[in-house]
């Protein structure tokens, strides 16, 4: 795929805007300059707010944004293999794996714009009690205010659709800072939105310094709401700064998943192996702690390994390729370091391991120790680890044994496994017979602990972005 430069500016009240200064989007696997935007500062981030602050003082009604959202979804299926292209390049995501989040995209803004037109309250059965007889009341859903949404670079289109749609669906103006390393995407869908017909102000987009921007979502009180995609250190001390805001967090996780005895070993290597490795492991609930009943041990590792080693490692733009590059050298050079760290430490590599030609071959290990980096953080890398269990029991002991919380997963023949990991796992999500990478963008997805304190998907976002008001009736 032949990469062209790509130029986009920065949009704050309806208008394209240029700073003077320019930041470098390169590919991560090649290296190569793919386009470039304005570096925006305080002063533009001020007058985004400024922009978002003064859309909202005359509110679109909810017929109004239903029909914008609906028209982006329309453009974006017009324009699927372009910002298919886009996410690739700027991502080093696999095309085929940046044609799902196109697509995936395609259904957030489809369900938003179903949420935009059934948001509503709900009646309160006032005469419940002797104090409410002869009064009616019911809830209103008004908009929270001002939306900063932050977004990371491994999702770069569907996860700012996942901050944007619903804050729109909602009744919000939002601020958006995407991630400095994949700008491209989240300005791409800018443009969707406004020949989608969004006014002026409902929609900002500025690139730039996190401790700049940053600063200015937290102090400005016009900004009711930061909603936060990304590690779990910078999300805990972006809440901690911002007290008195509504701060939701959708963070980090050290993904494990049980594979009992019972289990279809064959589907399980199958869906495991993918599922680890899908662009070279860069998300939240990309598997990496696999733990295995001792009795299926070697004989689900035989068809786990070949699996592995037969997914292609290569140039993302190539149709066949499964993993790509990760997102920069400094990824790499850490993923590399951990796991030297746990081959130094005794753990055994059973496939991959080493770079070749910039990219991490998919690596697995075992005899690991539950210390070691690569169990106990957040890899984010082509990296998962191979561990026997003796009970159900121990299981569920060791998948729960990290600071994280955001989905899990077991492969069992059983009901009554599935249903002892349902209430035994101690994460957001629960998935019995499927990787718990899967995520369909209407379901609540988010995690606790250390992996945040709300959960995404329209319907969810919406009522995060919205306040209930009482209305009383004698």
């Amino acid at each position: 795929m032949a990469i062209t430069l790509s130029e986009r500016k920065l949009l704050v009240a309806g208008e394209w805007v240029e700073t003077g200064e320019w930041r470098e989007v390169r590919s991560p696997h090649s290296g190569e300059v793919i386009g470039r935007v304005p570096q925006a500062d305080a002063e533009l981030a001020r007058r985004a707010v400024d922009a978002a602050a003064h859309a909202m003082e005359d509110p679109l009604p909810a017929h109004q944004r239903a029909g914008i959202l609906d028209r982006v979804a329309e453009l974006l299926t017009e324009r699927h293999d372009d910002v298919a292209r886009t996410i690739c390049a700027e991502a080093g995501k696999p095309m085929k794996a940046a044609r799902v989040e196109a697509q995936r995209a395609v259904s957030t803004y489809t369900i938003a714009a179903a949420e935009a037109r059934t948001l509503a309250g709900s009646v309160v059965p006032m005469d419940a009690a002797a104090a409410g007889e002869g009064k009616l009341a019911f809830t209103l859903r008004q908009p929270i205010g001002v939306i900063g949404a932050i977004s990371p670079f491994n999702f770069p289109l569907n996860l700012v659709a996942h901050k944007i749609a619903p804050a729109l669906a909602a009744g919000c103006a939002v601020v958006l800072k995407p991630a400095g390393q994949t700008p491209l995407s989240a300005l791409f869908l800018a443009e969707l939105e406004m020949e989608a017909g969004l006014p002026h102000g409902w929609l900002n987009v500025v690139v730039g310094p996190a401790s700049d921007i940053g600063d200015v979502l937290v102090e400005d009180e016009r900004v009711r709401m930061i909603t936060f995609t990304g590690s779990s250190e910078v999300g805990w001390k972006l809440r901690g700064r911002a007290a008195q805001k509504k701060v939701t967090l959708e963070l980090g996780n050290s993904t494990p998943v049980l594979v009992e005895a019972d289990a279809d070993l064959e589907e399980t290597a199958k869906k495991l192996a993918a599922h680890a490795f899908a662009f070279a492991g860069q998300s939240c609930i990309s598997v990496q702690r696999i733990y295995v009943r001792r009795e299926a041990y070697d004989d689900f590792t035989a068809r786990f390994l070949p699996k592995v080693e037969a997914l292609r490692v290569g140039d993302p733009s190539e149709e066949e390729t499964d993993v790509g590059p990760v997102i920069d050298d400094g990824a790499r050079e850490r993923i590399l370091e951990w796991i030297g760290e746990a081959r130094s430490g005794g753990a055994t590599v059973l496939a991959g391991g080493e770079e070749d030609e910039g990219l991490i071959r998919p690596t697995v290990l075992a005899d690991v120790k539950p210390e070691m980096r690569v169990a106990c953080e957040e890899v984010f890398g082509p990296v998962c680890t191979l561990t026997p269990y003796d009970s159900l029991e121990e299981g569920l002991r060791l998948a729960n044994s990290t600071r994280y919380g955001l989905q899990a997963g077991i492969f069992t023949g059983s009901l009554e496994s599935a249903l002892a990991a349902a209430r035994g796992l101690e994460f957001g999500g629960v998935t019995v017979n499927e990787a718990p990478t899967f995520r369909s963008d209407q379901m609540p997805y988010g995690g606790v602990k250390a992996s945040g304190n709300t959960k995404e998907g329209p319907h969810y976002s919406v009522r995060e972005m919205t306040e209930e008001r009482l209305v009383v009736i004698a």
